[in-house]
């Protein structure tokens, strides 16, 4: 009887040693998994559009949205921005930080700054990640009807199908884009954040648009 019983305690000696390191790992695997950030992937949403062919409107974004998720940074949503406007000037970029994000540019303008009478005695460049504009004379429109009704606009794709229709974008079309506003935060500390008025010019005026949708016209 007696060596039954010291048989039963040794036999459930080594189960018990066999099974603790099992769950030793078992609970270190799944303490590394819970360390692990998850990135979600976030749809891009359009905000409220504007109502007609010709303007600019911005919104505010909703509390809590969840920022976009891009290489290596993410894009926080500062508001709401939908643009129907004429294509001014077009500027591509590939080799600067920014181009990362923004391949292209559009200098846009709306109101005043879509109508040739206008556009005939300016002189629109772009160039640097700025639009320019020059004139002869008396300016067409007061200048400061210039800065309201034309933006330089940097345009971040949220996806391979609004990057295919930025492509076929081309000066003198007449386009809708609607996006988010952003501020892009990349990983090293680096930020590029977007104008929210469309009356300011110089640096730092530009729109950083997180284009959920392009239509030409």
């Amino acid at each position: 009887m007696l060596r039954w019983l010291l048989l039963f305690i040794a036999i459930a000696a080594a189960a018990w040693w066999w099974a603790t390191p099992s769950a030793n790992v078992s609970f270190a695997s799944s303490a590394a998994a819970s360390a692990t950030p998850t990135l979600s992937v976030v749809a891009c949403v359009p905000p409220a559009r504007l109502a007609g062919d010709d303007g600019a409107v911005q919104s505010d974004a909703p509390g809590g949205m969840a920022p976009f998720t891009l290489a290596d940074a993410t894009a926080k949503p500062l508001a709401g921005f939908s643009v129907a406007a004429r294509v001014l000037s077009r500027e591509d970029y590939g080799s600067d930080r920014k181009a990362d994000f923004s391949p292209v540019d559009l200098a846009l303008g709306w109101g005043p700054m879509r109508d040739d009478a206008v556009l005939s005695r300016l002189d629109i460049s772009q160039s640097g990640r700025f639009y320019r504009y020059r004139w002869r004379g008396e300016p067409p429109i007061p200048p400061d009807d210039i800065v309201r009704s034309s933006a330089n606009m940097h345009l971040v794709p949220a996806n391979s199908a609004v990057a295919d229709a930025l492509d076929a974008v081309d000066a003198g079309d007449r386009v809708r884009i609607d996006g988010w506003l952003v501020q892009i935060d990349a990983n090293d500390g680096w930020r590029w954040r977007s104008s929210l008025t469309r009356e300011d010019s110089g640096a730092g005026a530009c729109e950083l648009i997180y284009v959920c949708g392009v239509t030409r016209h």
